[in-house]
């Protein structure tokens, strides 16, 4: 696939099969070496690969207590959760973690969607997953970090067709 062509097809997928193989998982999680870390601080990111059932279904309860509707199912059924953490030892300058958080996300999404697998970003289940500290603590993240985000992912039954994406759908100003 084309970078634009994925780049058009690219959207979050609410509805999984419950299917995601260990070579679709592996080819994923390689991509995701691909990402750029500022400054080249590769040890301060961390992704976690989460498959176990009653794993994900704790954490997806976390998420939609902290939404308000402990029915809502925000990690959508989807097989695996990656969910990235990363060192903030700096919160005036905590752009930069969570950017490369947000950029590795990203990379995994494209991955994903290249291979014909469906993918979601994860933002606020994951502040879910952070206000229940033993939860994160059965999580074993790396010492310092901080579950930042994720990425739910598997096979979908959902289209994943080129999209037309409107050039004036994001605001830009010039500064000529």
């Amino acid at each position: 696939m084309e970078t634009l062509q994925t780049l058009k097809t690219r959207k979050s997928v609410r509805s999984y099969t419950g299917v995601l193989t260990d070579e679709e998982l592996s080819a994923v999680l390689a991509a995701g070496q691909t990402s750029p870390v500022g400054m080249g601080k590769f040890d301060t990111v961390h992704m976690t690969v989460i498959r176990n059932k009653d794993l994900l279904s704790e954490i997806d309860l976390a998420g939609g207590e902290f939404f308000g509707d402990p029915e809502r199912h925000p990690l959508y059924g989807a097989p695996c959760l990656i969910l990235i953490s990363t060192a903030i030892d700096n919160p005036a300058m905590s752009n930069v973690p969570c950017s490369n958080a947000a950029i590795l996300a990203e990379t995994l999404a494209l991955a994903a969607i290249d291979m014909g697998l469906g993918s979601c970003l994860i933002w606020g289940c994951i502040a879910g997953l952070n206000a229940k500290p033993e939860l994160v603590a059965k999580l074993g993240l790396p010492e310092g970090q901080t579950a930042t985000c994720g990425i739910v992912l598997g096979e979908t039954a959902e289209d994943l067709a080129v999209r037309d994406i409107p050039s004036d759908k994001i605001a830009v100003t010039y500064m000529d």
